[in-house]
């Protein structure tokens, strides 16, 4: 059985229109994005998972079906690696991305019901303490 789900052409239909053809003009070439957008990219979605997993996107974190603090923790020291090793190619973009590290760092610490030792939370052997 073939699964079209995703093929949003009619049967027969000249793929080369279709969103999935590499012709479309929605379709980027992966050496033509610049390296700033593709690690901007990736720090968003670190981001975005790491807050989901802290309960974040819920009303009330503590009672997040989401909630997961070691998958948090992993999301959040791979996300302070990634911003503190391409710190100095972000230009513009670093700031941001270090607020939102530090405020994901904050809240993972608010969420512990041990808290980690000043520089043992997660991405801090990256960052630094984060109090």
């Amino acid at each position: 059985m073939q699964d079209d789900s995703f093929n949003t052409s009619e049967p027969g239909a000249d793929s080369r229109n279709s969103p999935d053809s590499a012709d479309s003009p929605n379709v980027r070439e992966l050496h033509a994005i610049p390296s700033v957008e593709i690690i901007s990219r990736a720090a968003v979605m670190l981001m975005s998972a790491a807050a989901e997993r802290l309960g974040l996107a819920d009303e009330d974190p503590d009672s997040s079906p989401l909630r997961d603090l070691d998958e948090a923790r992993r999301l959040i020291t791979a996300l302070a690696g990634l911003v503190t090793a391409s710190g100095e190619y972000l230009g513009a973009h670093a700031a941001p991305l270090r607020d939102g590290l530090q405020s994901l760092q904050k809240a993972f610490r608010e969420a512990s019901a041990v808290p980690d030792a000043p520089g043992q939370g997660p991405g801090e052997k990256y960052t630094g303490p984060v109090y």
